[in-house]
This record gives C-alpha cells, sequence and structure tokens, in this order.
C-alpha cells in the first residue's frame, strides 16, 4: 500500500472505493465476470453458463423456506478437541478461524420453517466450515434435525457439502457415520421421510453414510459426488476414468441418482415431493 493510500484510508471524509473483488465475482466455470450483486440475487448462479456456486445456510434458508422466514435450531453442545490435536495449527484455533470467517458454529444448521405450506425441517451443510467435515457436531446436529422433525411429524431434508469426515477428531469422527445412520432409521421408524440433496462436493465419509441413505436422492446440476477422489481411483485401477464421472449427470445416468434439479427449481420440486410423501403433513 502505498503513503498516499495509508493517509486516504485514515480520513474519514473520504469515501472508500470498492475494489474490482468487491464488485465481480469470476464463475470458476466459465471465467466470464459478472457483477456480484447480480450473482448473490441469482442464488449463486452463474447467468452465463448455469455453474452452481457454493452457499451457506443462510442463502439456502432464505431461498427454500416460505418468505424467507424460519427458525434456527439450537446448536447442540459438544466437547471441543477431544484429542487435543495439533497440525501446523491446533485444531481449536482452525475452530476458532472458521467461526469467524463464516459466523457459524459448526458445519451443519439446522432450521424448521415451511416450504409452499409444506412443514419440513431442513439441514445444510457449509463447505466453508473447514470443508464442511463431519465431526462431532455435525452428527449431534443432524441427530437434532431429525429428532425435530420427529417432534413436529414433517420430513427431514438435508443439503450435503462436504469433504468427508473431519480428521482432527479420529475415530470419534468415522463413529457419526453410524450414529446418523442409525437417526435415519429413527425417522423411518416414525413413519417420516428422509431427503438428500448433494451439492458440490459431497465426499467422503458424508457420501459413504447419510448422503446416501436418502428415501428420494436429489442432486444440483455439476455437483461432485463421490467417495475417494477421482485421482485416488485411476491410481488404484490404472485405468482413465470416464469423462464427468463423479459428476450428478453421471450418477442419474448411472442410477445413484432419482433427479438432478437445478437450484431455481429445488423449492418447488421438494415441495411437490413432501406432498407426494406427507399427504396429512401440510401445515
Amino acid at each position: 500500500m502505498s503513503w498516499i493510500d495509508r493517509v486516504r484510508q485514515s480520513l474519514p471524509f473520504v469515501a472508500k472505493r470498492e475494489t474490482d473483488e468487491e464488485l465481480w465475482h469470476k464463475c470458476p466455470s466459465c471465467g466470464q465476470m459478472v457483477f456480484k450483486k447480480e450473482f448473490e440475487e441469482n442464488q449463486s448462479v452463474c447467468p452465463k453458463c448455469d455453474h452452481h456456486g457454493r452457499i451457506g445456510p443462510d442463502e439456502r434458508f432464505d431461498a427454500l423456506f416460505d418468505g424467507g422466514l424460519y427458525t434456527p435450531l439450537p446448536i447442540p453442545t459438544v466437547r471441543e478437541d477431544p484429542l487435543k490435536f495439533r497440525d501446523t495449527k491446533r485444531y481449536v484455533d482452525r475452530i476458532r478461524a472458521a467461526r469467524t470467517a463464516t459466523g457459524e458454529t459448526d458445519a451443519l444448521m439446522n432450521a424448521r420453517g415451511t416450504i409452499e405450506g409444506r412443514r419440513a425441517v431442513v439441514g445444510v451443510q457449509d463447505f466453508a466450515f473447514m470443508g464442511g467435515s463431519m465431526g462431532l457436531g455435525v452428527g449431534a446436529a443432524f441427530l437434532a434435525g431429525v429428532e425435530a422433525a420427529i417432534k413436529d411429524r414433517c420430513p427431514y431434508v438435508i443439503f450435503t457439502a462436504a469433504g468427508g469426515a473431519r480428521m482432527q477428531e479420529g475415530i470419534l469422527s468415522l463413529m457419526q457415520m453410524p450414529k446418523t445412520t442409525v437417526a435415519i432409521a429413527m425417522l423411518h421408524e416414525a413413519g417420516l421421510p428422509y431427503i438428500v440433496v448433494m451439492t458440490d462436493p459431497t465426499t467422503g465419509g458424508v457420501t459413504a453414510s447419510y448422503a446416501m441413505l436418502g428415501d428420494v436422492q436429489l442432486a444440483e446440476p455439476g455437483a461432485l459426488i463421490g467417495f475417494a477422489g477421482q485421482r485416488v481411483i485411476e491410481s488404484t485401477i490404472r485405468e482413465k476414468l470416464p469423462e464427468g464421472f463423479q459428476r450428478a449427470e453421471y450418477l442419474l445416468d448411472h442410477g445413484m441418482l432419482d433427479m438432478v434439479v437445478h437450484r431455481h427449481k429445488l423449492r418447488e420440486e421438494l415441495a411437490r415431493l413432501i406432498g407426494y410423501l406427507c399427504v396429512d403433513e401440510a401445515a
């Protein structure tokens, strides 16, 4: 920063100019520059090529629930840093940084509300929070979301976005896989549907557990979905994988998904599904 910029920023009566980063968004798919305001108003979908950008819980809830009105569920309290883990940074410092950057407590947030008049409890994983990784906090939040859905007699809808289990919690993170599976069984015993919407990316232990156990499996266009990475698979089987492997459209063609739904049509599609699966559960 030059001396004149430092002087300008120290003067309260001199308006600060917005930088290019604050005004423009560069699409990672087509490379086109789009006004950030236009991009955000389009639900973070590129108006040039339809690439679906990653969004967090607040944006998702605002677009999904009727009138943008919803009630966030309380955040479950879990033991932080149970293994006293440290690599290049302490785990507690990484959590603190993620909370400061996102304003969230952990990678999974729940809220209850209505979708075109149909009651639902919705969970959203945020990839911006430590890669949406699954640890004790995510497992506890998932269980809390299921219990709220059972109490409200409505479906539980989960939007997945994760790089897998949280390595800083070791075996405790892997234990969330059977925990969430049992929670889904509780939902089924109550006669309530479990709907999964996979967003970019959904990988690792999340794919190997609750992301693939939905009564209905949806995904957003172009979402990366898989367990191991493509390079790992290719080096293991020593073969070149097909074009578009592990993308939502490829998985739809091969029977692993029921639907690939554009973000702008998700609210309508989810309301339709809830209406089919919960005939007597209208608000």
